[in-house]
């Protein structure tokens, strides 16, 4: 069975694709599916320590990340892309025109695909793209996911939890014949972490 990809796309590969990469994998596993990243600014980078602790708790498995570039290749070979926000869904079309119609953002699929009920994963990125010229138009802001590069932890755990939610129904997008769920962070409640320290300013953006 030749698995479904999906790829993320943020800014630095360091926060919020990372994120929504390892907490897909832990609802959507191997063989069927298959999750990436990369960041439209990227540097090879390990986690840092907030994101890395918040996706633990959250049910993720932060081990072996490094950040990765953007490139081409990463665009063609996913059966959905997916940005963070809708500079990162234009990157992805610029570096290949002909994936528009598998290019959202993370939020713009999840709008798009209210509703309705694919029976593959394919079918639901068709639906969701022929829904992109029906549906009225959004601020792109509602559309996206903040950068929370630089900012306290709070700020973290709240952009954190909007991916979680947004991942959660991905999934079930995806493969609506399965239960989902995460092991870790359930209550939804940004207070429940652990992370106790700023981020470092000198890391890339996210």
């Amino acid at each position: 069975m030749t698995a479904f990809e999906v790829l993320f796309i943020c800014t630095g590969n360091l926060h919020r694709s990372p994120l929504a990469e390892r907490l897909l994998a832990a609802v959507l596993p191997e063989p069927g599916f298959r999750v990436r990243s990369a960041g439209t600014g990227a540097r090879p980078a390990p986690l840092d320590h907030v994101t890395s602790t918040i996706l633990t708790e959250l049910g993720g498995d932060a081990r072996d990340f490094t950040a990765r570039p953007l490139a081409a290749g990463h665009v063609e070979r996913a059966d959905l892309v997916l940005g963070l926000e809708r500079c990162h869904r234009e990157a992805a079309v610029r570096l290949c025109p002909l994936a528009l119609r598998r290019c959202f953002t993370l939020r713009e699929f999840v709008r798009l695909s209210a509703g309705t009920r694919a029976g593959t994963p394919g079918e639901a990125v068709r639906l969701a793209a022929t829904r992109r010229g029906e549906v009225p138009p959004v601020p792109g802001e509602s559309d996206g996911i903040a950068d929370p590069h630089g900012a306290l932890p709070h700020v973290h755990r709240a952009r954190a939890l909007e991916v979680r939610a947004a991942v959660l129904t991905l999934a079930a997008i995806l493969d609506p014949a399965a239960s989902h769920h995460l092991p870790g962070g359930d209550d939804g409640n940004p207070d429940a972490f652990s992370v106790a320290e700023r981020v470092p300013s000198g890391r890339a953006a996210d």
